[in-house]
């Protein structure tokens, strides 16, 4: 019986593969930019409430650059020309949530291993190469690069996998077609029986 219950409990552990080791990867690295994307949100949503022009000389200070120099002058411009402020801190922290959501649909579909999830990162994936590419160019960086190279891998395995998926299914059909079973009339060669 003890023989029985292992067997049977061997035969419901999921086996797990490469891919689905991959997969879930990918799944976690979508949850951890939906969670960073949610922080940045929280932050947009709490700066509704503060004074512009001293969030953008903390940020000069926090991030150590010249307070004299092109980016915390942007910062201090920004913060200056703000209108409607509120509306747009709600606007990108609505954009945000969005992105964050699908973010993590798209997790949960690659965690599942669904193959819409597979279709669903290889697109969004290939919509982020052409920006990153031409930012690399223009500004480079070594986490510039860093990010297009990891997206170019996760561009190229998405693809290969599926690729992959079209062709094991192509074969299926292929194998389950009437002219393997032996049938003389396959569907649409337009021998119909008469009645």
């Amino acid at each position: 019986m003890a023989a029985d219950d292992l067997e049977h409990h061997e035969l419901n552990q999921p086996r797990f593969n490469k891919t689905s080791v991959a997969l879930r990867t990918m799944a976690m690295f979508e949850v951890t930019k939906a969670a960073t994307v949610l922080v940045f949100a929280c932050g947009l949503f709490h700066l509704m409430h503060e004074n512009l022009d001293d969030v953008a000389k903390r940020v000069v200070q926090m991030l150590h650059v010249n307070p004299e120099g092109k980016l915390s002058n942007l910062f201090v411009e920004l913060a200056n020309h703000s209108s409607d402020r509120n509306l747009w801190v709600l606007a990108l922290g609505l954009g945000t949530v969005a992105y964050a959501s699908v973010r993590l649909t798209g997790a949960y579909g690659l965690w599942r291993e669904r193959e819409w999830a597979q279709w669903f990162s290889l697109l969004s994936t290939a919509l982020y190469l052409p920006p990153e590419l031409y930012w690399m160019l223009g500004y480079p960086s070594w986490l510039k690069c860093a990010v297009l190279v990891s997206n170019i891998v996760i561009f190229l395995f998405m693809l290969s996998l599926c690729v992959y998926t079209r062709s094991r299914v192509a074969r299926r059909i292929r194998l389950q077609s009437p002219m393997r079973t032996g049938d003389p009339s396959p569907a649409g060669s337009g021998s119909r029986a008469r009645y």
